[in-house]
């Protein structure tokens, strides 16, 4: 690669890096302003997704799945079925071993965040003028894509 593709793919490493998570938690916070419900932790959040994407996963296996403690799982996921969101359901292989399953109170919770971070970002998108939101259009591919290539 020639240096100055180097250079380049360093400043728009740094870029990315500088934008990223700023943009992540002032959507977040603007998409929290007026919701009726109470937010959850961050690690609750991944925790439901985690079930919501592997639907009857052990707590283990989240655990494992999060790069977290199993104790720091099991306490999350007893938080997420005390406030309605996730159930706890036998392993119909072993009786010893449950399961979590994310609940349809859960399912509605997180379409509706979905939909109210991108009414957000909706409006935001709209206050740039056309050539930036063009810019930004274009660039959704090839963020899809760096996101694969990074998983």
């Amino acid at each position: 690669m020639p240096p100055a593709s180097i250079s380049a793919d360093k400043d728009t490493a740094a870029g990315l890096l500088a934008v990223i998570g700023p943009l992540q938690r002032t959507l977040r916070k603007r998409a929290r302003e007026d919701w009726p419900l109470e937010p959850l932790a961050t690690a609750q959040v991944e925790l439901l997704r985690a079930v919501r994407g592997r639907t009857g996963i052990s707590v283990g296996e989240a655990a494992a799945e999060l790069r977290i403690a199993p104790n720091t799982a099991s306490t999350l996921a007893n938080q997420l079925v005390a406030a309605g969101l996730v159930r706890r359901e036998p392993d119909p292989r072993d009786r010893r071993s449950v399961r979590l399953v994310i609940t349809p109170a859960a399912e509605r919770r997180m379409a509706a965040w979905h939909d109210r971070r991108q009414q957000v970002l909706e409006a935001a998108l709209g206050r740039l003028d056309p050539g930036e939101r063009a810019a930004l259009e274009a660039a959704v591919g090839p963020l899809h894509r760096l996101l694969e290539r990074l998983a």
